[in-house]
């Protein structure tokens, strides 16, 4: 680890909360056998994290950041990925693409670090997702992690990192891979591709959301589909359930 990453490790370390840590391995799914095992929280809640790194972001390297990436802390690699976010935008204000493209390949070897949904939802967006945007002829990138079957966190990265192609009113992309998903097995992925759904829906794209869910609402899972229709009139909403079956009967 750098000098500067120790130094910031250190100022966490010393920030931790022994109550808040085990509520927090508790939320974040931390117990034997459930998606978060063996990850150690120090107790820090988020907008604490933000404020150490807007101390500290105008010192942090893109080497500093890295490295707090792959703390053994839960908090200090949010905080490695929230100072690559710096690093990003400050690149792309810059125009120096050498920069950005350098930021946006160490974000994707890290990824594996990413090992829980927030490290994927706060980043996925502002760093893949911003990128793509400018770059559609790189949009492959989304589903060569879609189709990453041994990594969990790759997927959920494709999935979300297409909110930030939403918000400019593509959604192919996002459509494309929730298709990829439909017989996919874990919850995080059903709920994250009904949630970039719902997005679409929500952003402009109402009539793409109709035109998904009138194709496939009988082969969503259950969690996918009351996320997607989340924001449609109780009606509407009980027409669709009726169209698909219960996760365990899948």
């Amino acid at each position: 680890m750098t000098g500067k990453a120790k130094e910031i490790e250190g100022v966490m370390i010393g920030m931790g909360d022994e109550s808040q840590s085990r509520h927090l391995s508790r939320f974040f799914k931390c117990a034997p056998g459930q998606y978060g095992f063996g990850d150690r929280f120090l107790g820090i809640r988020v907008p604490e994290t933000r404020a150490l790194v807007k101390e500290f972001r105008s010192v942090v390297k893109i080497k500093d950041a890295a490295a707090l990436v792959k703390s053994e802390w839960h908090e200090v690699r949010l905080a490695g990925f929230l100072f690559m976010i710096e690093l990003f935008r400050k690149a792309e204000k810059s125009h120096y693409e050498k920069n950005i493209r350098e930021i946006l390949d160490i974000y994707l070897s890290l990824i594996p670090y990413g090992n829980n949904w927030d490290l994927v939802d706060l980043v996925a967006p502002k760093i893949l997702g911003q990128y793509l945007v400018s770059h559609p002829e790189m949009r492959n990138i989304l589903y060569d992690l879609a189709d990453r079957s041994d990594s969990l966190w790759h997927q959920r990265v494709a999935i979300v990192a297409s909110w930030t192609l939403i918000c400019n009113g593509d959604y192919e992309e996002t459509m494309r891979i929730a298709h990829k998903y439909l017989n996919h097995s874990h919850d995080l992925i059903h709920k994250a591709s009904g949630w970039m759904l719902r997005e679409v829906g929500k952003r402009g794209g109402e009539a793409e959301l109709r035109d998904f869910l009138d194709r496939y609402a009988g082969y969503m899972p259950r969690t996918m589909l009351r996320y997607a229709i989340e924001r449609f009139p109780e009606q509407e909403r009980q027409q669709y359930l009726k169209l698909t079956k219960n996760d365990k009967d899948r």
